[in-house]
């Protein structure tokens, strides 16, 4: 006879595998059935509404569960089918991941979500004050955006408070360094520089994955090791090095593109102020040390997503030190358990490496500590790029192995690099032969 244990863990399985079916029971994603993900995505907006308005916490305490249920169901029960499309499966998941940490973050604060300066949500303190945080971020120079005539004010308080990341201007944000504007400020002018960054990051992933896409095994949709065997120890670096070198852009010049085509919406269509959308990076080339890198000079888009997942939960367990080891952790599975949705298997690579920041960093403390000097300059440089290129590589690789590197993300029609620029070097190169 079963015990009651063994019911409750086929129960739980069967609950799980309802929200989260296997490969061969998962929707296909085709034009008859790619509105149903997105209406999942409903009670979602009705939660950040919700935390929009003053006395709603138990209504939204109560809503949580049916949140975060209809997020996985859109996340895991509908998928794309096509090989070169199964990325966007991992992208799809990665999305569901972050909107699970905001409802969560909706649910669960019982003021609801303020803005820098409000008492409840929607009301302003008696006495407006002016909040630094990190460069910008609360200050009164990020200004307040602009409302779209033709869109009701609650529906565009729902998505804003939806769809924002770094918190400008939001409460949970004070504290997050936010790099300087580098693009005008008056709108037009700002549309214009960043329809021009659009091009330049489009064109310039455009080619990367071209290149990528050159390397056997690596660009294919089954996926393959970017260590090659048959190669010489140092040959094998060299070419991985190369592979991991143009990865790690090709996602620098991914995330500023679909930046900047959110800008331009945002801006354009919904008539938000060009102050609400300063650049994504600063300048991580030139991080020069592991701490400087991860807090300031890497985009700090998914820092609210890691903190609710892992960073609060760690210093409930463990004060600071946990609070940094459970947010970098946080970031490790967050990477990786997306990736499951690929029907590919488990590699904890990432997790591995994300979780492995938290002693770096530790370490740079101690390095401080004992010499009593930061770690910069030259050294700090080599040191970044230790981590970045070489001790970075295994998670890369474990990706490219499950077939990232052949996934679509420029559409081979409207590719430059695969119409224009790969066939004439190919030319080029079979002439100098």
């Amino acid at each position: 006879m079963a015990t009651l244990w063994q019911e409750f863990k086929f129960a739980a399985y069967l609950a799980f595998r309802t929200i989260v079916p296997d490969k061969s029971h998962r929707i296909p994603i085709t034009w008859s059935t790619w509105m149903l993900p997105v209406f999942c995505y409903a009670p979602f907006i009705f939660l950040a509404y919700l935390t929009r308005r003053p006395d709603t916490y138990m209504i939204r305490l109560l809503l949580l569960p049916s949140v975060i249920v209809s997020i996985l169901v859109a996340a895991y029960r509908f998928t794309w089918t096509i090989p070169e499309l199964n990325v966007y499966n991992w992208g799809q998941c990665l999305f569901a991941a972050v909107s699970i940490s905001k409802a969560l973050e909706f649910g669960l604060t019982p003021e609801g979500m303020l803005k820098v300066g409000e008492c409840r949500p929607g009301v302003k303190k008696g006495k407006s004050k002016s909040f630094q945080n990190g460069v910008a971020n609360g200050s009164p120079d990020n200004g307040d955006a602009s409302r779209n005539p033709y869109i009701a004010s609650w529906f565009y308080d729902a998505l804003e408070v939806a769809h924002t990341l770094r918190g400008l201007k939001w409460k949970f944000g004070q504290g997050i360094p936010i790099p300087p504007h580098t693009r005008p400020l008056e709108r037009s002018a700002f549309l214009d520089a960043t329809a021009r960054s659009f091009i330049k990051n489009f064109l310039i992933l455009d080619l990367l994955e071209s290149c990528l896409k050159l390397f056997p095994g690596v660009g294919t949709t089954l996926g393959g090791s970017m260590f090659y065997p048959h190669l010489s120890p140092i040959t094998r670096f060299v070419v991985s090095t190369i592979i991991h070198i143009l990865t790690g852009s090709a996602i620098l010049s991914g995330f500023g593109m679909v930046y900047d085509l959110v800008t331009l919406f945002a801006v354009g269509v919904m008539d938000s102020s060009p102050l609400s959308w300063p650049p994504i990076m600063d300048h991580p080339w030139s991080s020069d040390s592991m701490h400087k890198f991860w807090s300031k000079d890497w985009h700090q888009l998914l820092r609210q997503t890691f903190l609710v997942f892992g960073g609060y939960p760690g210093k409930w367990l463990g004060g600071n030190i946990g609070m940094l080891f459970g947010t970098f952790l946080a970031s490790g599975l967050f990477h990786e358990c997306a990736m499951y949705s690929m029907a590919r298997g488990f590699d904890h690579s990432a997790t591995i490496f994300f979780a492995a920041q938290g002693p770096v960093l530790i370490l740079e403390r101690l390095w401080k500590k004992v010499t009593g000097r930061n770690v910069q300059g030259t050294a700090g440089r080599l040191w970044v790029y230790f981590m970045m290129f070489v001790a970075a590589q295994p998670m890369v690789n474990a990706w490219h192995r499950r077939g990232l590197g052949g996934g679509m993300v420029i559409p081979p029609i409207i590719s430059p690099a695969r119409w224009i620029i790969l066939p004439l070097l190919k030319k080029l190169i079979a002439r100098g032969r």
